[in-house]
């Protein structure tokens, strides 16, 4: 038997060439040229593809990605613009927050919550009874969430425990939202 006798298998496809076109097919459901499960679908083909030809076939009708700079350009600076209004939204809102003065330091906590018995009530059916608590602690106003049903935020971030809050911060609880002052900014 001589070696042409033996059938060579092609060359095994790299962990690049798969990466090349799982890229170029996550850019084309991001620009919505694929479905979702069209995506899903040619992902698992690639990485079960045996060969160039496979990998080809998956992006064979999707555009060539040569001259793409000007729109990554573009893109981002759409993004860029998108982003900086979603900023500026946020930062009317913080402003146009009602304040919540953070109280003269003591042993004892400020409970806030529906219930009557809580130094701050709220009057929100998304605020829990018993909903959280602020302290002021040896690294300053601490604000612990107290097992509330929708949450205890500060700055869009919930508070699993507690958190470390100070004047400036936005604050929520449920659905209802505070930008907290020291006293010294009144």
């Amino acid at each position: 038997m001589t070696s042409y006798e033996f059938e060579i298998a092609p060359p095994r496809l790299s962990d690049a060439e798969r990466e090349r076109v799982i890229g170029l097919l996550r850019e084309g459901a991001v620009e919505g040229r694929l479905s979702h499960d069209t995506f899903v679908r040619r992902m698992g083909l690639a990485l079960a593809a045996r060969d160039q030809g496979e990998l080809r076939a998956l992006t064979a009708d999707l555009p060539a990605t040569g001259g793409g700079r000007l729109s990554k350009l573009l893109l981002r600076a759409v993004g860029g613009a998108s982003a900086f209004n979603v900023r500026l939204r946020a930062a009317w809102r913080a402003e146009r927050l009602p304040p919540l003065v953070l109280p003269e330091p003591t042993p004892y906590p400020l409970r806030i919550g529906r219930d009557v018995a809580n130094g701050l009530r709220l009057s929100d059916g998304s605020s829990s009874r018993m909903h959280a608590e602020l302290r002021f602690e040896a690294r300053g106003w601490v604000l612990h969430d107290l097992g509330s049903m929708n949450g205890t935020f500060v700055n869009g971030k919930r508070v699993i425990g507690s958190a470390v809050v100070r004047a400036g911060d936005q604050v929520t609880f449920g659905r209802m939202s505070f930008r907290l002052e020291s006293r010294n900014m009144r």
